[in-house]
């Protein structure tokens, strides 16, 4: 069972992000160099735009499917998957299973207070919380 904690006891508040307008292999090099698993986009307002992953991006460079030039803004996913700083660590895993992929989970979600971004959240923050 899950510590009765809330998300804002175990995000990190230093979030690294990118720029809609950020070349993709500057957005990946900036995942490789902070060994981060996604780069929330925001716009110049610092407003949560997209997302993007180390998953998705590598994926596609290595098989060639960007143009020299190729933005942030043109391959982000638009629909983000986010929690809230108050809401329990269990609403968060939810998340995280329900939104992933067939064969896995979402490894981060954005924390969002008054649609302001304000963390994020990785199966290893909640896993580390955890005293076995």
């Amino acid at each position: 069972m899950l510590p009765n904690l809330k998300v804002k006891d175990v995000m990190s508040q230093k979030v690294i992000t990118v720029p809609p307008t950020e070349d993709v292999v500057f957005a990946f090099e900036k995942l490789m160099k902070h060994k981060i698993s996604s780069l929330p986009v925001v716009d110049e307002d610092e407003k949560l735009v997209g997302i993007v992953t180390a998953t998705d991006l590598g994926h596609n460079l290595i098989l060639d499917k960007y143009e020299l030039g190729t933005t942030v803004e043109e391959v982000m996913v638009n629909q983000v998957i986010y929690v809230h700083p108050e809401d329990d660590l269990t609403t968060a895993v939810r998340k995280m299973h329900e939104y992933g992929s067939d064969d896995g989970i979402i490894n981060q979600l954005v924390v969002l207070d008054n649609h302001e971004l304000v963390g994020i959240v990785s199966d290893g923050d909640i896993i580390g919380s955890i005293e076995l």
